[in-house]
């Protein structure tokens, strides 16, 4: 380290407002999720995802970070978090800016998408609006379909309030009862079945798509369910609870049972959120309060569907062409398209994949033909997220089927996708594949594949190393990076890194990987240490960082004094980011921009100058303390010069160019979309990706025809265009 350097980093303290909220600034992104269900530019369906996804979100945020405050406030544990703030505070806060959002979230509902969408022939229908043929088809759907799942549920002291399901939607019921002579008033509740979509479509013969709300056709019905009663009034209401898993690893002998047992508890936590329709009388509100040990402060009134996650149904199938994205399918990468065996060409060189312009079929390829593949004899997987796809899995089975050494690392606690992964785990075992459950205290979410080939008497591994996971359905919705390669020293830490996942030894360090939570923390503080003992000395200077969330403060703080140290920084942070950006004297140096768009930004991508001679590293981890120190997550540098400037140039020069989607970060924590100057070209950078593999198509067709060669695509506005030969 450099004198000057050394210095200044001893001279300097930064302070609680250099931070923004970690929780505040994640309900800001998905503020920009909405902002897209709101934008007129987006064609209507894919407004009305943005619109599902964000109501999705905000569930999430209840069932784990709203949880997780509360259970500090009543813990009275709770310390201060780096941006000052105790839990009451963030915990007030948090409620002020929701409560902002759902009147944001609910007023795109009820003055954009709702009315647009009966513009477009998709009708969401009150009871006084259908005709008699109509009603007589409801009536017999709800004698034939619901009738005989409904339960009527009395509260009185012989009827204890039911235990309702964690986001399931319910009824509560206010009626009258004349006994004796006596009128006697009563609450009841309803449960909405849940294997029932929210929505009923009305039978048409034409392209008419009519609906009416489940809850209302259950709610016209309520005097079937209580007979001899008058129907005072029904409204809609639904509880969040703590969706947290709490497992002391040390204590479950079997971390199978002891997940499965968890997931049962999950279903009945504490409640944490009530949301109510909105004319629900004050009585029935302080009520259920009551009744679920709540306060006004986790009451939520609303003008709208509850639970809008559920009116992606308005969104299936492939009708209305004109109201959705243009269809895109993925090309095969150059690389690999029309050859036959996959280990030929990655023995040529590496190979990178860009999903989901470059299709993920080629990593499945990987798989498949390594199960078949007579030459093949070990595989082993780390499986986070598998999704409901059986290629993956198929494949490891097909290998054990076909004689082959199979491991297959499964992370159990892989949040909200625990029970796919039992299941999945539990066939796998039943295959015969060797599953393990990782390190104890340490979720798996590394991304690694490595396969044990024998050629010519010798053994070469194969790895896959990506930034997603081994889904290849959300691999058509998630921007993600991958490297398939065969060199050496990779095939050795990856056969050290699953010795250390599946076997008792200690970490002894890695040749090329770097690995969380033993060195990667270490390496990235190096990292950007390095960029600035560069600029002060005069040197070429500057950092890209591309993740999910920016949250660890000791990096945080490195890249303050980097830039304080006048390294210029750009980072594109599609999430939580706890930096606050050009604050003067900390942050000048520094951009953040974040990228809401048709796909999910997904891919960690971590760019270092090093005084022109480049490091690019792609990986499984953000900058999280839980990233860096309670999960197995894998960094893996590109080693290869045409593919470490195709990430430079292709993805990040073009991901920095976005002035369409990109929004800017403020010190003040709050976002704004780019500007585009006078003259300036619009580029929407996930658009620019589709024309980029588009036109690699293209070239691959005209090269077949008349063998001519032609140069890689470049955007001409990139940052980094023409910057290296």
């Amino acid at each position: 380290m450099s004198r000057c350097f050394a210095n200044f980093v001893i001279n300097h303290i930064f302070k609680p407002e250099h931070f923004l909220n970690r929780e505040l600034s994640w309900l800001e992104f998905n503020q920009r999720v909405l902002d897209e269900a709101m934008d007129a530019t987006n064609p209507l369906l894919e407004r009305l995802k943005f619109f599902c996804i964000g109501g999705s979100n905000l569930d999430e945020f209840f069932e784990v970070r709203v949880a997780g405050l509360k259970q500090q406030i009543e813990s009275e544990t709770g310390e201060r978090t780096v941006d000052g703030l105790t839990p009451a505070e963030i915990f007030q806060a948090v409620t002020k800016r929701i409560r902002r959002m759902v009147v944001c979230q609910y007023g795109c509902w009820q003055n954009d998408l709702k009315p647009a969408l009966a513009q477009n022939g998709i009708r969401l229908l009150n009871f006084d609006e259908l005709e008699p043929a109509d009603l007589d088809w409801l009536e017999n759907f709800y004698r034939t379909q619901l009738r005989p799942v409904l339960t009527p549920l009395a509260i009185d002291p012989t009827h204890p309030f039911p235990q309702l399901l964690n986001k399931s939607l319910n009824l509560i019921v206010k009626l009258e009862l004349t006994k004796d002579g006596e009128t006697l008033k009563h609450m009841a509740v309803v449960q909405i079945p849940r294997n029932h979509q929210r929505l009923v479509k009305l039978p048409r013969t034409d392209a008419r798509r009519d609906y009416v709300f489940l809850g209302r056709l259950i709610g016209r019905h309520l005097a079937d369910l209580f007979p001899g009663t008058q129907i005072l009034g029904y409204w809609h209401f639904r509880i969040t609870r703590n969706s947290e898993l709490y497992i002391d690893e040390e204590e479950a002998s079997n971390l199978l049972k002891a997940v499965e047992r968890e997931l049962h508890n999950r279903r009945k936590g504490d409640a944490v959120r009530l949301e109510i329709d909105h004319d629900c009388p004050a009585p029935i509100r302080e009520a259920l309060l009551k009744t679920f040990k709540l306060t006004e402060d986790d009451l939520y009134l609303i003008d709208g569907p509850l639970h809008p996650a559920r009116l992606m149904v308005l969104a299936d199938g492939d009708h209305l062409p004109e109201l959705r994205d243009v269809p895109f399918v993925a090309p095969v990468a150059k690389a690999l398209r029309e050859q036959k065996e996959i280990f030929s060409v990655i023995r040529e060189r590496d190979i990178l994949l860009h999903h989901p312009y470059e299709n993920f079929s080629s990593v499945v390829d990987f798989l498949q033909q390594a199960a078949n593949d007579p030459n093949v004899l070990a595989i082993k997987q780390t499986l986070y997220r598998t999704g409901g796809d059986t290629r993956i899995v198929g494949a490891l089975m097909q290998a054990v089927n076909n004689g082959k050494q199979v491991t297959a690392v499964v992370e159990l606690r892989a949040r909200f996708d625990e029970a796919n992964n039992i299941e999945w785990a539990r066939k796998l075992e039943e295959e015969g594949v060797h599953v393990v459950y990782g390190l104890v205290g340490y979720k798996i979410h590394a991304k690694v594949a490595l396969v044990v080939r024998v050629e010519a008497g010798q053994i070469r591994r194969y790895v896959h190393l990506g930034t997603g996971n081994y889904n290849p359905s959300t691999a058509k919705l998630y921007t993600d990076l991958s490297l398939l390669t065969c060199r050496p020293e990779i095939g050795e830490d990856a056969t050290n890194l699953f010795n250390l996942l599946t076997g008792i030894c200690q970490f002894q360090g890695m040749q090329k990987l770097v690995v969380a939570p033993f060195d990667l923390h270490t390496q990235m503080l190096r990292s950007i240490q390095r960029e600035a003992e560069n600029a002060a000395k005069g040197l070429p200077a500057r950092i890209i960082a591309k993740m999910n969330s920016l949250v660890e403060p000791e990096l945080i703080e490195a890249l303050y004094r980097a830039s304080q140290a006048g390294v210029k920084i750009d980072l594109i942070v599609r999430g939580i980011c706890c930096l606050r950006p050009g604050v003067k004297g900390v942050s000048e140096n520094i951009t953040v921009r974040s990228i809401v768009d048709r796909f999910l930004e997904h891919s960690r991508i971590y760019y270092f100058e090093n005084a022109c001679q480049p490091e690019v590293f792609l990986g499984s981890a953000d900058w999280m303390p839980r990233n860096l120190f309670r999960r197995i997550e894998v960094v893996f540098p590109v080693e290869d010069g045409n593919l470490r400037e195709r990430v430079i140039r292709d993805v990040l020069g073009v991901s920095l160019g976005d002035n369409v989607k990109a929004r800017f970060l403020h010190a003040d924590g709050s976002y704004h979309k780019a500007t585009q100057l006078n003259g300036a070209k619009p580029h929407r950078s996930q658009r620019d990706f589709v024309r980029l593999a588009e036109a690699g198509e293209r070239r691959v067709a005209v090269s077949k025809k008349n063998g001519a060669k032609y140069p890689a695509v470049r955007i001409s506005e990139s940052p980094f265009a023409g910057r290296r030969k």
